[in-house]
């Protein structure tokens, strides 16, 4: 009791607050300094011997205050210490460290992708595992579900997707095409709620016997889902009608006249008045890209058409170079068309066969005609139509970030400098092509005004 009654004195004399100060906290660039953790990286130091002091029996705060060390206090200017932490570190061991870092980074990502793939594969073999099954008798089908509750669920939703799609209009396609499309369909990745909303309004305005040209607009804004990008694409370039039976006739009709344009200029390309224009176009296609998609024989074949016959038969602007850029996210959604990869540039297109790689072909050049249609006076002389586009890149930066603009104007940076690539490919080589084609989905919106969206 006298104990305790001592202490409530002791603290009823010292009016003042409890000492002890918050530090600054440091983020990424000034992180904790810990000798524990960082002994390695100071130089060791002699330090001088201590002695241990016999504490008094404190009768005051003063005496408390300064007989005590207080935790939140570090005992160090802080900016004496960062100094001398700076001075004492060695940078070898700080660059090794930082590389372990990144290695270290790099293989959980791997073992990620790793991962990602196993299970995927693993789905492949339950839904084959399932439908042998389905063929054989009722006893051991009834086992097997009840030891793949979960497959079965997955299944349940896939197969409705699946459902859902068959309302889909769709172009003719071979039969060995239409089975490896069904193939791929049930193993993709289940799409989020939001995601499979998305695609049921859309495949609902498709299916509907007169396309609603205004309303497809308004949903493609946001983005198009891959699985209907193609037939969306060529209605929103109006290459296909929007009454959905004339669609087919269409299709058939357009890839016999591009064949015939093929059959007819094709062989004039190594004519003397032809001859410059193919080998400008022979020499721009290997800089494409993507790159492991351009180094593709069969490819190489195909953009070599397009670009011959485009530029035979619009003698105005005739072939420029950046045009062999804007043939690829067209090429790339059509061939999605027929297969399920999630990563097209790697998909060895001669594996197709050949009646697909002609649609698909003919597809492409029909789009990009039309795209090209509305912007021909970026390639004519002089090219106006990028200049002018340019120049509206400059006042709209001024106006929304005129510091930018100032410091631009300061070193003499003309806009035309570093934009005129951008306006020219439409940004195929400043962004991913999965980037790209996502703002090519806004660009079919309005065919013709496709290059004002270009600016930011």
């Amino acid at each position: 009791m006298a104990s305790d009654a001592g202490r409530k004195q002791f603290w009823k004399r010292s009016g003042a607050k409890v000492p002890g100060s918050i530090q600054h906290v440091y983020g990424a660039q000034h992180p904790p300094f810990d000798p524990l953790l960082h002994g390695t990286l100071i130089k060791p130091r002699s330090k001088p011997p201590t002695t241990p002091v016999k504490l008094k029996k404190v009768s005051t705060f003063q005496e408390f205050e300064s007989n005590t060390s207080d935790a939140w206090d570090l005992g160090d200017d802080d900016d004496e210490l960062l100094a001398i932490a700076a001075e004492n570190l060695n940078t070898e061991v700080v660059m090794e460290t930082a590389h372990k870092v990144i290695q270290n980074h790099s293989k959980l990502q791997e073992q990620h992708k790793f991962q990602e793939e196993h299970l995927q594969e693993e789905k492949q073999v339950e839904s084959a595992e399932l439908s042998s099954v389905a063929c054989g008798d009722n006893r051991l089908v009834k086992s097997v579900s009840e030891g793949h509750t979960s497959s079965s669920s997955d299944n349940a939703s896939e197969n409705s997707s699946m459902q859902r799609s068959q309302s889909l209009p769709q172009t003719s396609a071979p039969p060995l095409v239409s089975g490896m499309a069904d193939y791929n369909t049930s193993v993709t990745p289940a799409l989020t709620e939001r995601e499979a909303s998305r695609l049921d309004k859309f495949k609902q305005l498709l299916a509907g016997p007169n396309t609603d040209l205004e309303e497809l607009r308004k949903l493609s804004w946001s983005g198009i889902p891959k699985r209907v990008r193609p037939i969306a694409w060529k209605l929103l370039s109006g290459y296909l009608p929007a009454n959905v039976d004339r669609r087919e006739s269409t299709l058939q009709r357009k890839r016999k006249e591009y064949f015939a344009f093929v059959e007819q200029y094709y062989d004039s390309r190594n004519d003397e008045n032809h001859q410059d224009t193919y080998r400008q176009i022979h020499i721009d296609i290997p800089r494409m890209s993507p790159e492991v998609l351009r180094l593709q024989p069969k490819v190489t074949e195909i953009f070599e058409r397009i670009l011959f016959i485009w530029a035979i038969r619009h003698p105005a602007s005739g072939y420029v170079q950046g045009i062999n850029d804007l043939v690829t996210p067209f090429f790339v959604v059509f061939v999605c068309e027929y297969i399920e990869e999630e990563v097209v540039e790697n998909f060895d297109v001669s594996s197709l066969p050949e009646e697909v790689l002609q649609n698909i072909e003919a597809d492409s050049y029909w789009c990009m005609s039309k795209l090209l249609d509305g912007i021909q006076d970026n390639y004519t002389f002089a090219q106006p139509g990028i200049q002018k586009k340019v120049k509206m890149l400059e006042e709209l930066v001024s106006r929304i970030d005129e510091q930018v603009h100032r410091h631009l104007d300061q070193h003499e940076v003309k806009y035309l400098q570093f934009a005129f690539r951008w306006m020219n490919n439409l940004l195929m080589r400043e962004v991913p092509l999965r980037c790209t084609i996502r703002l090519w989905d806004t660009y079919q919106l309005h065919t013709k005004e496709a290059p004002t969206h270009n600016v930011p």
